[in-house]
């Protein structure tokens, strides 16, 4: 029986260009580590220890950890000279960059009508940053007061999209099957293959990515508009037994 909801952030309850993001973020977060880094190699190995980041398989080290490892070993400055620096870019300015994305309020009403509706709801973004940087976000969607059982951070979860064990982690986190839940996100590969634990999906088409679209995985699909309409003609989830 159908009770929980996992949904994707960026690109789905935040509408968003990737490539205009990106290009605003990195524009923004350089110029606090260039006294200690070229430009050019702070980009690419941070490109870098997040590919390596997303590879991982080992469930001994949190993603933080997995990222922290690499990108420091490759680029020979310490911890404690360049990692506050980045917390701090996190903590203080990346809240400002909310004009790179494209917020609706159909992003809170989905949400809120799950909730309401009895579900329990989770925040399954693919955790590549820190916890104050996805909260940034949540609030640029105007969910982040909402009671998400889950929010998937980088300090807490041991994989990433699209590793199935991100969703195994999930489930294991929140007590769930996976015909309990429903991954509700706009990439037809990263989002999609929850699909393959036995989750239902649908697939969010507003700022639709189809590269290696899981199209078999794909159990409903439509706009946020769509989306809304068809939360809320979704059955109230039965209560456990006593």
């Amino acid at each position: 029986m159908l009770n929980t909801l996992l949904f994707d952030l960026d690109g789905t309850l935040l509408p968003m260009d990737n490539d205009e993001f990106t290009r605003g973020y990195f524009k923004h977060l350089v110029p606090h580590v260039v006294h200690l880094l070229d430009q050019e190699k702070f980009i690419a190995q941070l490109w870098a220890s997040t590919e390596e980041m997303v590879r991982n398989d080992d469930a001994s080290k949190t993603n933080e950890e997995v990222f922290k490892e690499d990108f420091l070993s490759k680029i020979s400055i310490r911890e404690e000279d360049i990692w506050p620096v980045l917390l701090d870019f996190y903590q203080k300015e990346f809240g400002a960059l909310s004009h790179l994305a494209s917020p609706t309020p159909l992003s809170r009403q989905v949400v809120q009508t799950a909730i309401e509706k009895g579900y329990s709801v989770v925040l399954a973004t693919n955790p590549l940053f820190p916890r104050s940087a996805i909260e940034a976000r949540m609030k640029w969607a105007g969910v982040d007061d909402l009671p998400f059982d889950l929010v998937t951070t980088l300090e807490e979860m041991h994989f990433c999209k699209p590793n199935p064990n991100y969703y195994r982690e999930i489930l294991q986190k929140i007590g769930k099957m996976p015909e309990e839940c429903m991954m509700i996100g706009n990439d037809g590969y990263e989002d999609m293959v929850a699909g393959k634990l036995g989750m239902q999906t649908y697939l969010v088409t507003d700022c639709l990515i189809d590269r290696n679209l899981l199209s078999d995985f794909v159990d409903h699909q439509g706009t946020m508009e769509k989306l809304l309409e068809f939360v809320k003609k979704l059955p109230e989830p039965k209560g456990e037994a006593l």
